[in-house]
């Protein structure tokens, strides 16, 4: 706690300006309660976020970005029924910062709540707390026609990490959202079950390339030889994107096999994938790829370079 706001009766001399009439002022008296970083300070930001003037309650609910409990997580949550979309966005991004898993009392019984705009933002401040009690709500809330509340459901699930939840975790991988089905495989990460790993190769075929790409990077997680073959055949994917995911996978995987196709991958004019397969060729250190990485000792982008030189030495080691 700053120490120019240890004595208990500075806050509240802080706060006794949240009755000044104008509103200006109001909003320098939440800055100020939100500097002194002092708990003591919560049921006054609390006050504030009630506040006849917008500017005023919106300063209120960035400012309990930086405090935490239930307590402040009420407060957030009573300003998601604020009349003014602004107040509401705060309020539904300071909630995202909570970290007590305690912060989860005051937004728990609204997890049942009609309105989606509130349901979304709920979902997204319980999802880090890892409450287990947010399970049940979460499964309940894919059926939402809110392609947002889906998303936010499927990440609640995702954090508790429970084999239990393997089944609607799958369902939602076939959500007619990309966003939904992008979640849920990245998602699928914390299972090592073969019906995670079968759901993330069929992801490697989507329309979508960002759901591609999820699927990708999340098949390395599995640790599965068996994922080999699909990842070989995502690197000719139409997207870079969804091939630098696959190369990066094959180098967790340790997949010596794939180093002559990930190789010519060199020639592609695009840096970020130039990088990631020098990098990975240097982990599988195969000598038939040297010639492919010599080509590029003097790449134009150092990062580029410096992979290159650096995958060249584990060669030669």
């Amino acid at each position: 706690m700053n120490a120019l706001f240890e004595d208990f009766d500075e806050i509240e001399e802080l706060a006794a300006a949240l009755d000044d009439p104008s509103p200006g002022a109001r909003i320098m008296a939440v800055i100020d309660l939100a500097d002194s970083a002092d708990p003591a300070a919560i049921p006054h930001l609390a006050r504030a976020i009630k506040d006849e003037a917008v500017g005023v309650r919106k300063q209120a609910a960035q400012a309990l970005t930086d405090f935490d409990g239930p307590d402040a997580a009420a407060a957030l949550v009573s300003a998601l029924a604020d009349s003014d979309p602004a107040v509401i966005e705060a309020a539904a991004i300071s909630l995202t910062e909570l970290k007590d898993p305690v912060s989860g009392d005051a937004i728990l019984p609204h997890l049942d709540t009609t309105d989606t705009i509130k349901l979304k933002a709920c979902l997204a401040g319980i999802k880090e707390l890892r409450r287990t009690e947010a399970m049940g709500p979460a499964i309940d809330a894919l059926q939402h026609s809110d392609n947002g509340v889906r998303t936010e459901a499927v990440g609640v699930i995702g954090w508790l990490q429970d084999e239990g939840s393997l089944p609607a975790l799958r369902d939602a991988a076939k959500d007619n959202d990309t966003q939904v089905r992008r979640t849920a495989l990245a998602a699928l990460g914390f299972s090592k079950s073969e019906h995670a790993e079968a759901t993330l190769i069929q992801g490697l075929a989507d329309d979508e390339w960002i759901v591609r790409e999820a699927a990708a990077e999340t098949l390395a997680k599995t640790g599965s030889a068996n994922c080999v073959p699909h990842l070989r055949s995502a690197l000719g994917d139409d997207f870079w994107q969804v091939r630098v995911k696959a190369v990066r996978s094959l180098g967790k995987l340790h997949a010596k096999e794939a180093a002559i196709e990930i190789a010519p991958m060199m020639d592609i004019p695009v840096p970020n994938l130039r990088k990631e397969c020098a990098a990975v060729l240097g982990e599988m250190a195969v000598a038939e790829t040297l010639p492919y990485l010599e080509k590029y000792v003097d790449d134009p982008d150092p990062d580029v370079r410096k992979n290159v030189r650096w995958a060249m030495g584990k060669i030669a080691a």
